[in-house]
């Protein structure tokens, strides 16, 4: 049902009920209603307005309270036809800007956004990491860190720094070393990760390195892309705020609904699959209690947008009760995707 379905008073005393339970968390008497929102009517009319509304699947009776409470549904039709969004105000533009001040590496980046918008939201703030593997190649070093082992560091597009231990057999000269990193820079710099996991022994194979660094050159030919492959393993891996801010709402006093808050925290590689859906979505996603398709994520709405890093990109945005205050959280989520995007460009 859109909201042209609903007549202009059901309309105002649904937007009503919805403002006065998100601001309490306490279910909307008609009363209440009458003496706090201005809508011009009694509050016997506002009751009969708010059972027609009961009828029609946008509100409920919790328990045996005489107030009502929003389902989903109403939620859904006040985010795509009541709420009125404003700008983010220059306060909150500046609070955000200086949080991500200083940050250099998109891990730092989406960090600290995602503990940002926890909270100025007082939600859990999310954010995606981008896949790495359309990440381009800019520059390899090899650091010797004992007798038996290299750390292999992958400097890639907008800072992204992606480290792999490679095991070597007894001591390689420290200009050995210096040579491989070298002659891998030289023949893998500008390609994707993707691209370098696919063809690196034929990359290598010509390579005349010094005598010396022959044996540590062909560790890397011999083991093909599936070093290279470590640096996307963890593509796409979800970055979380503080469940704790969550926590305090007053939808998680139960334990039932504070588990569920938690096993959500804990299944991050369930959580990834659900936010990387939303990748390539134009503008905001917001996804309401059952729209998710999974029973778990009920109580939740899920707001984000996508973020861009050159050719990357990925999504932000907070996880929290359906009992939110949208306005807010859409403003603050889509200033701070455009704010990372400019921050990684």
């Amino acid at each position: 049902m859109s909201s042209n379905e609903l007549s202009e008073r059901e309309r105002r005393v649904l937007e009503a009920v919805i403002q006065s339970y998100v601001a309490t968390a306490e279910p909307a008497g008609s009363r209440m209603i009458a003496r706090g929102f201005g809508l011009g009517v009694s509050a016997a009319t506002i009751r009969n307005t708010m059972s027609d509304l009961e009828a029609k699947g946008f509100l409920y009776h919790p328990h045996t309270s005489a107030g009502r409470v929003p389902t989903h549904k109403a939620y859904r039709l006040y985010v795509d036809s009541l709420m009125h969004v404003a700008p983010l105000d220059a306060l909150g533009q500046a609070r955000l800007k200086e949080e991500l001040a200083g940050a250099s590496t998109i891990e730092t980046i989406l960090r600290r956004a995602a503990q940002s918008l926890g909270v100025l939201t007082q939600e859990l703030g999310v954010a995606v990491s981008p896949r790495f593997e359309e990440a381009a190649l800019r520059r390899i070093d090899l650091v010797r860190l004992a007798s038996d082992r290299v750390l292999m560091v992958l400097t890639l597009d907008r800072g992204a720094i992606r480290t792999i231990f490679v095991e070597v057999p007894g001591e390689i000269a420290e200009d050995a070393v210096s040579e491989v990193a070298r002659v891998l820079t030289e023949r893998l710099a500008g390609l994707t990760l993707r691209d370098v996991c696919a063809t690196l022994p034929e990359r290598l194979r010509d390579a005349t390195p010094r005598p010396e660094a022959e044996e540590l050159l062909n560790i890397f030919i011999s083991g093909g892309g599936q070093l290279f492959d470590r640096a996307t393993s963890d593509d796409g891996q979800v970055v979380l705020g503080q469940p704790s801010l969550l926590a305090e709402q007053p939808e998680f006093a139960s334990g039932e609904r504070l588990r569920r808050l938690l096993e959500l925290t804990e299944t991050r590689d369930e959580l990834a699959v659900l936010l990387r859906q939303r990748e390539g979505a134009a503008g905001l996603s917001i996804t309401i209690g059952s729209e998710h398709g999974d029973p778990r994520l009920d109580p939740f709405t899920v707001v984000t947008a996508e973020y861009h890093a050159g050719g990357l990109s990925g999504v932000i945005g907070v996880i929290g009760p359906t009992r939110m205050p949208y306005e807010k959280v859409v403003s603050l989520v889509s200033h701070t995707s455009r704010l990372v995007s400019d921050l990684l460009h």
